[in-house]
């Protein structure tokens, strides 16, 4: 269906806002919202309302994505807050994330989603530590788009020199990361300099503006599509009398693209078979692609549970106990080196000794810290652990979600950290 000549079936675009604090990444999200008209009338009104009890007398645009009562406050995001909206072109989610140090661990869950990071930096202040840690930890989680921000360009006398020079900062920086994508845009977020419209007083910029950007930059969803992934997650058996020998995997592709006819082999038990079909809500697909939810037959009769996964024939995955991985830590307590763990990649359980710490990560410096080995809440590490069976996997970089696992505390049932395998 066509709406005004334009499919209504958009693309969707997830986004994560990262910065140091009071660098604007909450009225930036709020002036995007104001300025392309997708802020509803009570929400204005909310903000209003907010603004007049803390005093402001100017609209407040970061108090859209300050939802929790100390955020507001303290003029400080300290949680993730999605926000949703939609233009002609697009439909976006955006996670906006924390900007101080105490915070990484939010900043990593909200990111860790995102096709796409948009750091601010403000112009007055340059390239901080906080610019390196959050750029760091794009392109740790494998985020291959970045868009710099930046912003107060209007407290700099919208000075293209000044511009320039941060941006030459940042090239130095992206380069030095391996970040394959950046864009850098001069932006005012309070009075919407180049957020929506473009800026009369940055003529000299003549790139596109922030939402324009957003709305044609070009995202790679499925980054391997030949790197054939379904972790199974349940196995579907109707009993009906349509349906009575029935026999699906249900679960989300986690790469590649599956048709009928493709040999596929299960793991753990290295069994072979074609696909049957690939069915959902009734209706049968001729092909299926990553993020897709689908509930895939095979010719024959293979013990399969959850847990288990079908891959390419000629395309295993690593199938070890020892796995070397970075982490974030997320938990109060510090990691516990010889400590038992559960780890859940996917749909697979297993239980893991966390064996070594290889290095701390100095994360505004980048560099390796073999010194000081104890891991506490946002630390960020090299580890290596053995787990309790053969567990199959990818390398982060080759695939974002068969190569990465969280941590969980048996005792307390605590998330306890994130890991990216090498």
């Amino acid at each position: 269906m066509k709406i005004n000549g334009k499919s209504e079936n958009k693309s969707l675009l997830r986004f994560t806002t990262a910065g140091s604090v009071d660098d604007g990444k909450s009225t930036l999200i709020g002036r995007l919202l104001f300025d392309s008209k997708s802020i509803f009338e009570d929400q204005m009104e909310h903000i209003v309302q907010s603004g007049k009890r803390l005093g402001r007398e100017e609209l407040d645009l970061s108090l859209l994505t300050d939802g929790l009562r100390a955020e507001r406050e303290q003029g400080i995001t300290i949680d993730v807050a999605y926000r949703y909206f939609a233009t002609p072109a697009r439909k976006f989610i955006i996670a906006d994330t924390p900007g101080h140090i105490q915070y990484t661990r939010n900043m990593v869950t909200g990111a860790s989603t995102a096709d796409l990071a948009v750091i601010l930096i403000d112009a007055r202040k340059g390239v901080l530590e906080q610019t390196i840690r959050h750029s760091f930890i794009a392109s740790l989680l494998d985020i291959r788009h970045i868009i710099f921000c930046i912003n107060k360009m209007d407290m700099v006398n919208w000075s293209e020199q000044v511009f320039s020079n941060i941006k030459d900062e940042l090239g130095l920086l992206s380069d030095k990361l391996n970040i394959i994508d950046t864009h850098y845009i001069p932006i005012s977020a309070k009075y919407g300099d180049n957020v929506v419209d473009k800026s009369e007083n940055m003529r000299w910029y003549t790139g596109k503006t922030f939402l324009n950007l957003i709305e044609t930059i070009e995202i790679r969803k499925n980054k391997n599509p030949d790197n054939k992934r379904f972790p199974v997650q349940t196995i579907i058996r109707p009993h009906t009398q349509e349906f009575h020998d029935y026999r699906g995997y249900a679960g989300r592709v986690a790469g590649g693209v599956f048709r009928p006819g493709d040999e596929v082999t299960v793991l753990p038990s290295m069994r072979k078979s074609k696909i049957k079909s690939i069915d959902v809500l009734g209706k049968t697909l001729s092909e299926t692609i990553t993020g897709d939810s689908v509930s895939i037959s095979l010719n024959d009769d293979i013990d399969i549970s959850r847990g288990d996964m079908m891959v390419s024939t000629d395309d295993l995955p690593v199938i070890s106990q020892d796995i070397n991985l970075m982490i974030c830590w997320f938990n109060e307590n510090p990691m516990k080196i010889g400590g038992r763990y559960l780890v859940k990649l996917n749909s697979n359980e297993a239980g893991c000794i966390m064996k070594a710490v290889n290095y701390r990560l100095n994360i505004n410096t980048l560099e390796h810290d073999t010194e000081n080995r104890s891991v506490n809440m946002n630390d960020i590490a090299n580890i290596s652990i053995k787990t309790s069976k053969p567990v199959f996997f990818d390398s982060y970089k080759k695939n974002n979600i068969t190569g990465s696992m969280i941590f969980i505390d048996e005792g307390t049932n605590e998330t306890v950290a994130a890991g990216m395998i090498i």
